[in-house]
């Protein structure tokens, strides 16, 4: 099923979110490959193999290999990190803080498309999944890099719909898996 057919499979209560994708998949704060890799990473991220297979569709019309490449790595390594990192923010032990994380990272340095936009997709990630502590990181670089708060809400705006949209495609039974990943 492509990215339209999914979106006009919504339920009429999810008509907002069926409006706001298209909105935010086109924010002048974000350049192309920033908004359909955020788009990408954000729909691995919800977990909800209908949503993925239709973006990753339709994202690999608008994306290099590469850029795929780095977005579905945000994605993965943000799923390790995100688990880690809010375990030892929310467990409130500082013990467990002074402990090496000792996971393996390589594709953070070596995922090979634009790293700022590598960054964006891995603080998109992390607001999905709620870690406080990988937000403020991944914040604090983009602003460090000079990234405007325009461009980092904007990211924002695409996960919280595409996590929106999870949400009501599951509702309604839509939870075929795309291969290798459990559907919600």
């Amino acid at each position: 099923m492509d990215l339209d057919q999914l979106l006009e499979s919504l339920p009429d209560y999810a008509k907002d979110l069926r409006i706001n994708l298209g909105n935010v998949l086109r924010q002048t704060e974000l350049s192309e490959q920033q908004a359909w890799g955020t788009a990408v990473c954000c729909a691995l991220t919800a977990r909800q193999g209908s949503l993925i297979a239709a973006i990753g569709a339709e994202a690999a019309r608008r994306l290099d290999g590469k850029a795929l490449f780095a977005a579905r790595a945000a994605a993965a390594l943000m799923g390790m990190n995100n688990v880690f990192y809010r375990f030892r923010h929310l467990s409130g032990n500082p013990e467990y803080g002074e402990q090496p994380a000792r996971l393996r990272m390589q594709a953070i340095r070596s995922h090979g498309s634009n790293p700022l936009d590598f960054e964006l997709w891995c603080l998109a990630a992390s607001a999905i999944t709620g870690c406080g502590a990988c937000m403020a990181a991944h914040e604090k670089a983009l602003r460090e890099k000079g990234v405007r708060p325009e461009t980092v809400v904007a990211a924002v705006r695409i996960a919280a719909v595409i996590h929106g949209l999870a949400v009501a495609l599951a509702e309604t039974g839509q939870t075929v898996s795309a291969p290798g990943v459990p559907g919600r």
